[in-house]
Order: structure tokens, then sequence, then C-alpha cells
């Protein structure tokens, strides 16, 4: 403050809102997550095509970030294809937004009946018979909230989660997540430690492998033949516990029929010492996820963030 003037200095300081402070924003988002909430899973899907069909024909940054990550993604389909790609899969994030309001107000009788057939559940049921825990990665594709809902309902369930950009809706969110039972911990200390604990009590656990872990968090490993900050944070956990790896996709059928869930097995390079050799298999499992349904995965995400050097940063070419 010395730097100031006299009459500068007697003045109070502004403090600079940001979103985090705005809580009419979380109050806002709530309302409208409430509003979604009201109506069945076909109207609903059908308000989230409609916020789809906004996505397709206005310009965002949501379409954008999804239309390069295809681009170089699916480098073999023509302009034409891509761009259908790019259209269903904006319709698909509009269901993603929409579909929150069940998810987060819902009753386990009304959302578990929503999954109509379940693929490799003898996975998850051997890795439970194993008696060492199971951690479950669950990648942002079709319906991956209703992931965590249907295990915290049939098993003692703990969850590593990231507190949302809006701060003032991190309480809504976090009873939302929790209310059958499972727990959540943050992406800290703490957090691991309790996950660490929950897996040796053999519960089942989750985590989304997709997300960028920053600068310390990972290593840089090929996803689609491109490098990206890849966490090794999975391969740390099956190494300390010996639990077992396991993918988990929610798809999302058509005509508002419900979903399909699906778990893969993980490669068992997951569980190497050689970070690269563990993330690299990680990112396989992602890819194999992606597979299934590669319209209903989160393209609007900017997995390619940060390139290693003399690599493009597609999003600012």
């Amino acid at each position: 403050m010395s730097d100031l003037k006299p009459k500068e200095a007697q003045k109070k300081p502004v403090k600079k809102k940001t979103v985090n402070d705005q809580a009419w924003i979380g109050g806002l988002l709530k309302g409208f997550l409430v509003a979604f909430s009201w109506l069945p899973l076909s109207w609903n899907q059908r308000l989230g095509r409609g916020i789809g069909w906004l996505l397709i024909w206005l310009p965002n940054s949501q379409k954008s970030i999804a239309q390069k990550n295809i681009q170089v993604v699916f480098p073999a389909l023509s302009a034409a294809e891509q761009k259908q790609l790019l259209n269903k899969n904006l319709l698909e994030l509009g269901k993603t937004i929409t579909e929150l309001g069940p998810m987060w107000c819902w009753t386990s009788q009304q959302i578990l009946p929503l999954i109509k057939e379940i693929k490799g559940q003898e996975l998850l049921d051997a890795a439970i018979k194993n008696q060492k825990g199971v951690i479950l990665l669950g990648p942002h594709i079709g319906n991956w909230e209703l992931n965590a809902i249907y295990l915290s309902s049939l098993y003692p369930a703990t969850f590593l989660y990231r507190p949302p950009n809006v701060s003032s809706i991190d309480s809504f969110m976090k009873q939302a997540r929790s209310r059958f039972g499972g727990k959540l911990v943050p992406t800290d200390l703490r957090g691991v430690r309790t996950l660490i604990k929950a897996l040796k009590n053999n519960e089942v656990t989750g985590i989304l492998p997709d997300q960028d872990p920053g600068e310390s968090g990972g290593v840089y490993a090929p996803f689609f033949g491109r490098p990206a900050r890849s966490m090794t944070l999975v391969s740390k956990f099956v190494q300390k516990t010996g639990c077992t790896a396991l993918f988990m996709v929610m798809e999302r059928l058509p005509n508002a029929e419900g979903y399909r869930l699906h778990f893969l097995p993980a490669d068992a390079g997951i569980a190497s010492k050689d970070e690269l050799v563990a993330t690299t298999a990680l990112n396989a499992g992602v890819e194999a996820c992606i597979a299934l349904v590669p319209e209903q995965y989160l393209w609007s995400y900017k997995r390619f963030r940060k390139p290693p050097p003399g690599v493009v940063d597609i999003y600012k070419s």
C-alpha cells in the first residue's frame, strides 16, 4: 500500500466478485436442476436435445472444443462424418445437462429401474469376491452420474470428487451424490488416504480416469495417439492395495428407453510401476470405453490441454 496516494489509501479495498462468490448463480443452477427433475425422462431428454440444437447452431466454446477434439481423434473420418459426429455429440451433451436434475433429485426407486441391461456384472462380482477392493474407472461417457448411484445403492462405496467451479452449488451437489450412502472425498491427501482405507476394507470406489491431473499428478501418455496429461493415481492405488481395476460405462439408450451399464476389464499394465506403461494402459481402457458409444463422450472437455514442448496446442491453433 506504500505506493498509493493518501486519498487512495483511505478508500476501502473493493473485493472483486468472482463466479465462486456469487451465491445467486448456485441458486439459479439448483433451480434449473430441480425443474429438470420434475419432467419424466422422455420430456427431460427432449429438452436436452433442444439445448443440444442450440449448441449446434449458436457459436459457443463447447462446440469449438468438441470439433477440434473430434478432428484430431478421428482423422480418418471425412469432414461430413466429423460434422455428423459433432452434431450427435452436442445433442447428447444437452441430455447430459438436463439429466442432472433426475440424477440429483429422484429416488433410487425411480432411477435404478432405468438401467435396462448390465454387461460384465460377473467382472464386478469376481472382483468383490477377491476381497481386496475394487476401483471403478468411469470416463465421461453417457450418464456417468448414474454410475455412482448404481454402486452406492448396492455396495459400500467411496468416490473421489473435485469441487465445482461454482462453489455455491457444492453443498447441493455433495448432498445429491451421497444421498444413497456413497461417501465423497476430495482429491487431496486426506481423500487419497480415505480411498486407500476403503479399498483395504473391500469397498467399491470410483474415479473419473480421464480428467487432467495437472502438472504434478500425472505424466504425458498417448490418448488416441496424441500426448495427454494422464493421472498416475490409479496405478498407485492398485500397487498399494492389490485392488481390482475395472472400467464402467453407463450408455444412454435411444428414445428415452433408459441405460445400458457396461463393466470392462482393465489391462494388467495399469498396475505397472513404470508410469508411462500404467498411464498408457489407463488411456487405452478409456479409448475402449469410448468405442462403445463415441457420440456420448464429453468431447467438449480440453483433454489435450497444456501439451508437452514441441506439440501444437490444438485449442489455440
